[in-house]
């Protein structure tokens, strides 16, 4: 006895969408992050910039499901070490996948991919739900981003720069989405497609 899958918000405006609208969406969603990221505060305490990335991550997983999440993600990632502008602030290059914020940027393809997941289970659906999903997500990016953190900053420093300045932003993020997202499958009328 298997889970009934449900749909995406992708898969339910788009059904029988074939490779390249699909390739377009997962383009779109690395785009998308990469704007979110301009939106960037840098921190006097912390090497790592507040941004609106995070938000873009999880609304891509969630929107587009597990593997096209990912897949947003990894070319996001792909476009950035390339030397695009794509990273916080206009920032570009391999180099800081390696530094004290890539963590948190490596941490996008798994966290998305963990948001689609939740959206194929139906946690995209209802509020407290979707609030729910989008913690979860937000843990896995601020936890890897800790532990890559930790080998640029002393150890007494990881938690008051690399994780306590992001909770409030990423509880704003996730109340966003939490009101997004059910909206978004209210327009669809995808809400009984499970």
């Amino acid at each position: 006895m298997s889970a009934a899958r449900s749909m995406t918000l992708a898969d339910c405006a788009l059904p029988r969408a074939g490779a390249l609208p699909n390739a377009i969406l997962v383009v779109l969603a690395s785009l998308l992050t990469a704007a979110a990221a301009q939106a960037a505060i840098q921190l006097s305490w912390s090497p790592v910039p507040v941004t609106g990335q995070t938000l873009a991550v999880l609304l891509a997983g969630a929107a587009l499901g597990p593997r096209r999440g990912a897949m947003a993600m990894l070319l996001y990632l792909a476009e950035g070490a390339a030397g695009l502008p794509f990273f916080a602030g206009g920032a570009g290059g391999a180099h800081l996948l390696l530094g004290p914020s890539g963590g948190y940027l490596l941490a996008f393809p798994f966290a998305a991919m963990l948001t689609g997941l939740l959206a194929t289970r139906g946690w995209d659906r209802r509020p407290l739900a979707t609030f729910a999903a989008m913690l979860l997500g937000s843990v896995v990016v601020l936890a890897l981003g800790a532990l890559q953190l930790s080998r640029f900053v002393p150890r007494g420093a990881v938690l008051a720069g690399g994780v306590l300045p992001f909770v409030a932003g990423d509880l704003v993020k996730a109340a966003l989405a939490a009101g997004l997202l059910p909206a978004a499958w209210k327009l669809v009328g995808g809400q009984e497609s499970r």
